[in-house]
């Protein structure tokens, strides 16, 4: 769907008589017109549905939303009473798919996603979520967090847990051990069931395997399918773009969840150009009833490890010690170097994957440049520097600007980071924990005028809100959680970039996160106000 942004001569007409319908309705309820504990006065109100902002007064108490209207025609006052004229004042942000660190005191903070105006962030992504779900719910309660969190349980870490990094079908005795750990996730709140079938060990279970777990989540009301699928197009031997497509649609309508394709795009040079095949896929299914959305960032960059993006899988089969002993074995060694080089081919050369690991040694510098450094040939320093672990790198230009531009231009289309806070002893890291949703916001409604602010807005909150199933959260409407965002508009972009990465966003002036102030004045207050959300 084609989005134009068109404004009507009369809309300030309209705007102001919404407005004064909003404020009689207000002034007949008495207990609406009190003493508030926050008053954000003026602003343009984006309520997170798609609807175009009016002006209007937000009255802030006990952590919700209790007043939306013309506080001065109604008697609603503050002693903390903010001017918000000409600002965005919008529903706070939800990070669909995330990597924020949230368990470590460098991260917990959140900082980060605050300044970018993000509230809530989903984690336990790319199968990667612990079935220990209570254990890490309570820690963030206990330890607190900056925005509040989401967890699902996920596929890899439970197959790991049962069956290691085997490349094989489980038996029955370990298909009933991982049934009973994703029950154990979901008893405990997560939200649902993600998957990394591009990841070790994902990627050495079937569509059956998956179905058949997918389905043990099903039987928990509004339960997610979250899917990093098998092959976004730049996978060595892979099954497809399509195919891969094809399967996490699949394993959506078998399985009787609701799915979300993760960093929804397609990769690689050969997909330039083709973000229609992409809206189609998901459009068709929708069509015929299958409840499948899709996340995305705005980069043409992706982040993950190494050993993923250079390694074939059959190599990496029974953990570390078994990759470094066919490292050592000279026949094997040739096999997994042809792979290699496959597989550089196929992502575009060793000079378009980055480094962005803690090493001092490796982070920002290319693997061109290491192999040059190390009078290696790629492959070979590829299994130099895996023998000692994985590594985090970038693949820089795999996404096409065009294909992301088309897709995000679908109504079921959620924002995301995709992003990992860095540790502090990591200066080269991807810019996206740092600036994907102004990012977006910058390159399709500012710059190019593709889309309304609105609809971008509803992709950042009310559209994943409904996604998610939050309940009071997601919108600006009375009675909802105070999760919101005021933001200038003229000011509200991304700073990070490849080459500086660790730059916070700019223009938002104030966050709040369960109605306690986290950025005031465009400074964060340092509060750790976020909270675990269960499954509703």
């Amino acid at each position: 769907m084609h989005v134009k942004k068109q404004r009507r001569f009369l809309s300030t007409i309209i705007l102001t008589v919404i407005a004064s319908a909003c404020s009689s309705e207000i002034a007949t309820n008495d207990e609406a017109a009190t003493e508030v504990q926050y008053l954000f006065v003026g602003g343009n109100v984006f309520d997170g549905s798609g609807s175009e902002p009016i002006i209007a007064d937000v009255g802030i108490s006990d952590g919700k939303i209790v007043f939306v209207g013309d506080a001065s025609s109604t008697n609603v006052t503050s002693a903390d009473t903010i001017d918000a004229s000409g600002l965005w004042v919008t529903p706070g942000f939800i990070d669909a798919h995330s990597h924020a660190v949230l368990d470590e005191d460098y991260g917990k903070d959140a900082i980060p996603y605050l300044y970018q105006g993000i509230t809530t962030v989903v984690l336990g992504v790319d199968g990667d979520g612990t079935s220990d779900v209570a254990d890490r719910l309570q820690s963030w309660q206990t330890n607190g967090i900056g925005t509040n969190g989401i967890l699902y349980v996920g596929h890899g870490h439970i197959r790991e847990a049962v069956m290691g990094t085997d490349n094989r079908a489980p038996t029955q005795g370990e298909l009933d051990a991982m049934h009973a750990l994703v029950r154990k996730g979901m008893d405990e709140g997560a939200f649902g069931l993600s998957t990394g079938l591009f990841y070790v060990p994902g990627t050495y279970a079937s569509t059956e395997e998956v179905i058949s777990l997918a389905q043990t989540a099903a039987e928990y009301e509004g339960a997610i399918y979250d899917t990093h699928d098998r092959d976004l197009g730049a996978v060595y031997e892979g099954v497809g773009y399509e195919a891969s497509v094809e399967e996490g649609i699949r394993i959506v309508e078998e399985s009787g969840l609701r799915g979300v394709f993760s960093h929804y795009n397609l990769q690689g040079a050969h997909n330039y150009g083709r973000g229609d095949v992409g809206a189609q896929y998901i459009n068709a299914a929708r069509s015929r009833g299958v409840d499948v959305w899709a996340a995305h960032h705005p980069y043409t960059a992706t982040q993950s490890n190494l050993r993923s993006y250079t390694i074939p899988d059959w190599a990496v089969a029974g953990g570390q010690d078994e990759l470094v002993a066919r490292f050592d074995d000279p026949e094997t060694a040739e096999q997994i170097t042809s792979a290699t080089n496959a597989m550089l081919q196929i992502r575009g050369g060793a000079d378009r994957i980055l480094f962005v690991d803690p090493d001092p040694e490796l982070n920002g510098k290319t693997l061109a440049q290491v192999s040059r450094e190390r009078e290696l040939e790629p492959a070979g320093a590829v299994q130099e520097i895996l023998r000692s672990g994985n590594k985090g790198v970038m693949n820089l230009q795999l996404y096409d600007d065009a294909n992301t531009e088309r897709l995000a231009q679908e109504a079921w289309m959620m924002t995301c980071t995709d992003g990992r806070t860095p540790r502090p002893d990591q200066p080269i890291t991807h810019p996206r924990t740092y600036g994907a949703f102004p990012k977006k916001m910058r390159m399709f409604v500012f710059e190019n005028n593709l889309l309304t602010p609105e609809f971008v807005i509803r992709s950042f909150s009310g559209l994943a809100a409904d996604f998610f199933r939050l309940p009071d959260r997601g919108y600006l409407r009375e009675g909802y959680v105070a999760d919101l965002v005021v933001l200038d508009p003229d000011k509200y972009r991304d700073l990070a970039t490849f080459e500086s990465p660790r730059q916070y966003s700019e223009g938002v002036v104030h966050v709040l996160v369960n109605g306690q102030s986290a950025v005031r004045d465009g400074k964060a207050t340092g509060a750790l106000a976020g909270l675990p959300l269960t499954r509703p």
